[in-house]
């Protein structure tokens, strides 16, 4: 049986109060700093998000099909229902505000302020306020009106050409890589803006584009660029600096690194007869290596489909070579690491038990991860608007009636 971890919501962010107006573009940025213990309230249209429901191909209709990012981006959140769109809705969402630390949102530049909520109007009922706009080329600039998803951000960022075989089309990286990087510097600077207000007891607008914040995780590729002028090719399996790659096995993949210890594993390879000619003296020149790097992994490959993943990792590691087999789902779940650590946290309800990823880091005084699932649309209605807020049921209803909330 797997081994998970309850932890309680309370957290280094206990106190601190984030209204959530994001999309799935940026669901994550509040995730995480609910994860921390910060009191977040998602705020959806009556009814429920879009963003609830799984996307769909071009020309089809939408689908109705539950989208199984949503429960895990909007876990240990509270969930309203708010129609800002319409002028009892705004004045609802100004009453929220005046309570709020941070608001985080992912609307068209400018947005906002058409709908008469501009930065500059909610940090006149609330100076501390801290707006954290995610967009996907920012508030200004000649693009900054511009349709962006995902992909459209990791190909304007640089991401996509260099993803991929060398002999193939660019290449798109798994999953939302994109939305992620942007989220999670988003909640970096939501933290920074909080330490900043500690001092000086005013808030910030903060811009943060999808754009940058792929280019800014470039790495090697701009510092080529920037300093040599050079474009990194795309390699496929082959690290940029050629000094590790991934092979097959006779059971799955494993990546393996050449820039340490090479004597120790040519002995290794040569023991079992397969070294072919990485005995001889010239292999050794690392920069010979480097320049060779596809004979020395056609070698090998033929040397690791002999071999097990797990035999080749096991043994390689006890040698203090840095392999590691390339998991699949199943394998990171049954992870024996993962698990003595208790990463993988449950959100118990009757009936229903739900396995998510934890958070990657540990407080020895604090606990962080989820405890609370999702919330179904406008499940907190109450306790905000009455508890909150200080309505009657009698007025949640009206305003229900209404389509308001």
């Amino acid at each position: 049986m797997n081994k998970v971890r309850e932890s309680k919501i309370e957290g280094l962010l206990h106190g601190i109060r984030i209204i959530d107006l994001a999309n799935e573009k940026a669901a994550f940025c509040s995730k995480v700093l609910a994860d921390l213990g910060a009191f977040v309230i998602t705020v959806e249209k009556p009814g429920g998000d879009s963003s609830r429901r799984a996307g769909s191909l071009a020309g089809n209709e939408p689908s109705k099909e539950p989208n199984p990012f949503f429960p895990y981006n909007n876990a240990n959140k509270l969930g309203i229902t708010l129609d800002i769109e319409k002028e009892e809705g705004r004045r609802l969402f100004i009453r929220l505000v005046k309570k709020a630390d941070v608001v985080v949102e992912t609307f068209p530049p400018g947005h906002l302020a058409t709908l008469g909520c501009p930065y500059e109007g909610m940090n006149e009922v609330n100076q501390g306020l801290i707006l954290a706009s995610v967009t996907g080329f920012g508030q200004i600039g000649p693009r900054s009106s511009y349709k962006s998803c995902d992909l459209v951000a990791s190909a304007f960022g640089g991401q996509m050409y260099v993803s991929g075989a060398p002999s193939a089309a660019p290449l798109r990286p798994y999953g939302e890589q994109s939305t992620y990087v942007a989220s999670l510097f988003a909640a970096v600077g939501i933290l920074l803006a909080l330490i900043k207000r500690r001092r000086t007891g005013k808030g910030e607008h903060l811009d943060i584009s999808s754009q940058e914040a792929v280019s800014g995780t470039l790495e090697h590729v701009l510092v080529h660029y920037l300093y040599e002028g050079v474009i990194p090719k795309r390699q496929g399996n082959l690290a940029w600096n050629r000094a590790s790659f991934i092979l097959r096995c006779k059971d799955g993949h494993i990546h393996i690194s050449i820039a340490t210890q090479w004597e120790t594993l040519v002995e290794w390879v040569a023991a079992e007869g397969m070294a072919q000619d990485l005995s001889e003296e010239k292999w050794k020149d690392e920069d010979y290596r480097n320049q060779n790097v596809d004979h020395i992994m056609d070698v090998l490959q033929s040397w690791t489909l002999a071999h097990n993943v797990g035999e080749l990792f096991e043994l390689a590691q006890a040698m203090r070579f840095p392999w590691a087999p390339v998991s699949r789902p199943e394998d990171v779940l049954a992870s024996p690491q993962l698990l003595a650590r208790e990463f993988f946290v449950d959100h118990r309800e009757p009936g229903n038990s739900l396995l998510s990823p934890g958070m990657p880091y540990r407080f020895d005084s604090s606990p962080s991860g989820q405890a609370r699932r999702a919330p179904f649309p406008g499940e907190d209605n109450k306790r905000i608007y009455c508890d909150d807020l200080g309505l009657s049921e009698q007025e949640v209803a009206k305003l229900s009636r209404l389509g308001i909330i």
